[in-house]
């Protein structure tokens, strides 16, 4: 496997546990709000190959106990299972981060013993899947089947929206909390340009709405919370 891009310590990324965070490349969305849109678009990026995050896993070990992999959509890597394997022979946990688009991959890799957490992104309510991600293609069905997969409870897992002005409204909040209700823990998350976006010209909501709407997604999830406020 190729990796686009290599944080080599967050404490943030991968809860109760000092991690690395790695990046794949490619997606099968468009979210004009991606913040990792070259990771998406083009594959120019610094490389580092799998050899090298292997080898750094191993001289870390004792000061980090995770691995974060992100994208991107990791799941479009042939390569995942065997990466994971031999992250997982070295000793640390892993935490997958994914649109929700491969359940059959994504089931395959949790019973299997080769993820710890997981972290899916709902984008939006069903109705307006479509527009928030980016295209008109997208398999809701695959979706609905990886939610399904998660409350059952076979991982420990996360559910996370990032909230944009003008394509999230109340609306929409109530559906999300209709559709994963029972789920464990989910988080509302603040558009952040990073500059570096598939499309230009969006906006952030304002804290206050962002607090309306974690009032009302706490009438359906156990643990909710706002991230990068």
């Amino acid at each position: 496997m190729k990796f686009y891009g290599f944080q080599k310590m967050t404490m943030l990324d991968f809860p109760g546990r000092v991690a690395c965070l790695v990046f794949t490349g490619g997606c099968n969305f468009r979210c004009p709000f991606c913040h990792n849109a070259l990771l998406v678009t083009q594959n120019d990026n610094v490389v580092y190959t799998e050899e090298e995050i292997l080898d750094y896993l191993k001289k870390r070990k004792g000061l980090l106990d995770g691995i974060c992999v992100s994208g991107g959509e990791p799941l479009l890597q042939v390569g995942l299972d065997d990466f994971l394997k031999k992250v997982k022979e070295i000793g640390y946990s892993v935490k997958l981060d994914t649109n929700g688009s491969f359940p059959s991959r994504l089931e395959k890799l949790v019973l299997s013993g080769l993820v710890d957490y997981v972290a899916m992104d709902i984008k939006n309510c069903k109705e307006k899947y479509p527009l928030t991600c980016g295209t008109e293609s997208v398999d809701l069905t695959n979706v609905e089947k990886s939610v399904d997969f998660l409350l059952k409870g076979k991982v420990d897992y996360e559910f996370r929206t990032t909230i944009v002005d003008g394509l999230h409204e109340t609306q929409d909040i109530v559906k999300i909390g209709e559709w994963i209700c029972g789920a464990k823990k989910y988080f509302l998350q603040n558009f952040v340009d990073s500059g570096n976006l598939i499309e230009s010209g969006l906006k952030a909501v304002s804290l206050d709405k962002l607090k309306d709407f974690e009032k009302i997604v706490k009438n359906y999830v156990e643990k909710t919370g706002l991230r990068g406020v």
